[in-house]
């Protein structure tokens, strides 16, 4: 099996898993329905398991653009191949939401809410703040990355790897994924939001995509600075990029903090206004 062929293979199952116990959970009439976050959040870290399973021993399993982009940033991924990862990618991510919308086919039409249905397909903020969504993307794929560089770093029992990635999956979602959904990966969210547009999904609503840029821009820069904190905090290789990009996201940081301040600040004048 080529690298691009398992790469797409292994990302289809992360959808299929991932999408499929949303689907479970927030449709109408499944047997799964109002199962609740714990259950997608271990159905996501084992839906990881298994495409790593599936495929790891042929590409290495990114099955996520930011981990391929930031393998390649610290020269742990050749950067010819980034283009054809990506690309398999989000193909497999498209495939596999395709999937999801044929196993769910009597629960589209059961099912009123447009926000329930888009969800199946791709991530939406609890509260939504765009920078302070951004600084969530960010830091969760931060982490993300950054433990699979610590994860492999380490000796496990044979075979024992991708148990130890999905639990970190579980981990990221249980923790800080609830104010996004954690998408920390721009392939799961965008091909499925792209067949969510192209599907005839019965009563769906828009896909949302003013928000679309949030969980590709997030995760991208999340990751790329994940692998370069690693390189310089565990391994003690400093770099330029790494230098630029802690500024860049310590403005991101800044501004995300600045602008919840200032709405908070005019929540407090308007109340006070109607009290007086």
């Amino acid at each position: 099996m080529s690298a691009f062929v398992a790469e797409l293979i292994g990302t289809m199952i992360l959808i299929i898993f991932g999408g499929g116990v949303v689907g479970g959970v927030v449709l109408k009439n499944s047997k799964a329905e109002g199962s609740g976050w714990i259950v997608i959040t271990i159905a996501w870290g084992l839906a990881v398991t298994m495409g790593v399973y599936a495929v790891g021993g042929f590409s290495g399993a990114h099955l996520n653009p930011a981990v391929t982009l930031g393998f390649a940033s610290i020269g742990d991924f050749p950067w010819p191949k980034v283009p054809l990862y990506i690309t398999a990618q989000m193909i497999g991510a498209f495939i596999g939401a395709g999937i999801v919308f044929l196993n769910y086919l009597p629960h589209w039409r059961a099912t009123e809410d447009k926000g329930a249905k888009l969800a199946v397909f791709s991530t939406d903020p609890a509260i939504r703040s765009p920078f302070s969504n951004l600084v969530t993307e960010m830091i969760g794929t931060f982490v993300l990355v950054m433990g699979l560089l610590f994860i492999g770093a380490n000796e496990f029992t044979e075979g024992l790897n991708p148990l130890i990635v999905g639990a970190l999956i579980v981990a990221i979602g249980m923790s800080i994924g609830g104010t996004t959904g954690y998408a920390i990966n721009p392939a799961r969210d965008l091909g499925p939001r792209i067949a969510h547009a192209l599907l005839p999904i019965p009563g769906k609503g828009d896909s949302d995509w003013g928000y679309a840029w949030i969980p590709v821009v997030g995760p991208v820069m999340g990751g790329i600075y994940g692998a370069l904190f690693y390189q310089a905090i565990f391994m003690q290789e400093f770099s330029v990029a790494f230098w630029i990009l802690s500024i860049v996201i310590g403005i991101v940081f800044i501004g995300a903090a600045a602008s919840e301040l200032k709405k908070e600040q005019t929540y407090s004048e308007k109340l006070e206004e109607k009290i007086s």
